[in-house]
């Protein structure tokens, strides 16, 4: 935890304090916080600022702002990703949440099992969101959308994403083209599951504006090709 958030009715007096138990273990059986120690806090969906703590106490940690800090940029990418195994989830989306996407779209495809709708795991997506942002020190939460159907989103929503200066890239391992670097101009990036989209789907999405990129001849994992490919499109 490089950053407490808290909600935006909690920084709006004085003194703000802290409350959640996860938070305050942290806090309290890591960090060991004393009174006058600093502490990096956000406001969800809002400003960041360095605090000095005020008091300790079993179940509050009280700070007071000193100053305002900048907020980690976002990169320009809007992340498509095939839903994953559900143990996979938590940790994909924090990691998307963590390098800085500003978008992030769930959706189903032939080699999603039906059964992963149904995972209490995307019940807490906002908390796997939150535990992103403060490992990346951010306040600003992506948007992150679910899409149950693949034609429909393919053909009504995807399309509207896409211009000659707002690229979509799928990533397939047996695309002719390979993967730009360090693009400066906002992009749409689809990740498809672990045994990757069928021909007909990379067709469809083809015929929908995308442009298929490969990565090499290695064939990743979801969360590997994800990281990868997000540090080469920033870099």
């Amino acid at each position: 935890m490089n950053i407490v958030l808290l909600e935006q009715e909690q920084t709006q007096s004085g003194e703000w304090a802290i409350e959640s138990p996860r938070q305050l273990q942290h806090l309290q059986q890591h960090l060991q916080v004393q009174a006058g120690d600093q502490l990096k806090i956000g406001a969800r969906d809002g400003l960041r600022y360095l605090t000095e703590v005020t008091s300790v106490e079993e179940h509050r940690v009280c700070v007071r702002p000193i100053q305002q800090e900048s907020i980690p940029d976002k990169l320009s990418v809007r992340l498509v990703v095939a839903l994953p195994r559900p143990k996979v989830l938590r940790r994909l989306v924090m990691d998307s949440v963590t390098l800085g996407v500003s978008h992030l779209h769930l959706i189903h495809s032939y080699r999603v099992d039906k059964s992963y709708w149904q995972t209490p795991f995307l019940r807490q997506l906002q908390d796997y969101v939150t535990l992103g942002l403060e490992q990346a020190g951010d306040t600003i939460a992506p948007e992150v959308t679910l899409h149950q159907r693949f034609k429909p989103f393919v053909e009504d929503v995807l399309p509207q994403w896409i211009s000659p200066t707002q690229p979509a890239f799928v990533a397939h391992p047996y695309a002719e083209q390979t993967m730009p670097q360090g693009i400066d101009t906002p992009c749409t990036l689809i990740i498809g599951p672990e045994g990757g989209f069928i021909p007909y789907e990379v067709d469809l999405m083809q015929k929908n504006g995308c442009q298929a990129m490969h990565i090499g001849n290695r064939i990743l994992r979801t969360e590997t090709a994800i990281s990868y490919i997000l540090g080469r499109l920033g870099n």
